[in-house]
């Protein structure tokens, strides 16, 4: 059937990469799984044979009944879903156990979605994904690397995440232009063990990497820190003002989350006192 470009289908034709896919999920012979975007059914197929239950997410109101059409309803269940509404946490109650997940990601929409997975974590397990090779890149990149930035350390922040192989074009039909990564990211978030709240973390890390080609310091003097405060935050966390945000590690953007929320802390009270 014609695939439908807006909404980025490229369906995986390679029956080698299908089992390895499946293969890394693990042993599923207890485990619900959830597939992001099925399209005709390809890596379907090989979660069904291997899982107890398989939550195939497919908004492609051709496609979807034509799953319902191959697959028991006992061992697949098709939601006609977009996948960012779709709610994770119910599925993992019903199915009594946290969920895994896999997903060939449409490339137009591949943040948002591992932005709803991240936010999705309680209930999640461990996810193996297919992504723009670019994309996959920057998930796994360490610091001081050209690809590490913003979506590398919101991910990382979540769970480890690393690379399992790569495909080419030639693998899909029809054909993208690019070649894909396959990856595998277990959840298992670092905010208690950092010591940092998770919302203000991530908005302190998004003002941190604001504007790449600006020193940290310039950054948060943007995001109207106080320059003092910076810098004595800077000091205290043994890191160059002058640094970049992509330099650091996310454990010392953690020290220095802390040390400015330290010294936030202080002047609130020193104002109150005084007020």
């Amino acid at each position: 059937m014609a695939t439908k470009p807006k909404l980025g289908q490229n369906f995986l034709r390679d029956q080698n990469a299908i089992r390895r896919i499946a293969d890394a999920l693990g042993d599923l012979s207890r485990q619900t799984v959830v597939e992001i975007g099925p399209g005709q059914g390809a890596i379907t197929r090989a979660l069904a044979e291997r899982a107890s239950h398989v939550i195939a997410i497919e908004l492609d109101r051709e496609l979807a009944p034509r799953l319902r059409a191959e697959f028991p309803p006992d061992r697949v269940t098709v939601v006609e879903q977009d996948v960012l509404a779709f709610d994770f946490a119910a599925a993992s109650v019903a199915a009594g156990h946290r969920l895994a997940v896999a997903g060939n990601l449409p490339y137009y929409i591949t943040s948002p979605i591992l932005l709803k997975l991240a936010a999705s974590h309680s209930a999640l397990n461990h996810a193996v994904l297919m992504v723009q090779r670019e994309v996959g890149d920057r998930l796994v990149a360490a610091p001081g690397s050209r690809d590490y930035g913003l979506l590398s350390v919101t991910v990382q922040m979540y769970g480890p995440v690393a690379p399992l192989f790569t495909l080419p074009p030639g693998a899909f039909s029809p054909p993208p232009e690019v070649h894909s990564t396959i990856l595998r990211w277990r959840f298992a978030p670092r905010f208690v063990e950092l010591g940092v709240d998770g919302d203000a973390f991530l908005r302190f890390v998004r003002q941190a990497f604001a504007q790449k080609r600006k020193t940290l310091a310039n950054n948060l003097r943007a995001a109207k820190y106080d320059p003092a405060a910076a810098q004595g935050a800077f000091a205290a966390a043994a890191i160059s003002p002058q640094a970049r945000a992509e330099e650091l590690a996310i454990e010392q953007l953690a020290a220095l989350h802390l040390q400015l929320e330290k010294d936030k802390a202080a002047s609130s009270g020193e104002a109150a006192l005084s007020g």
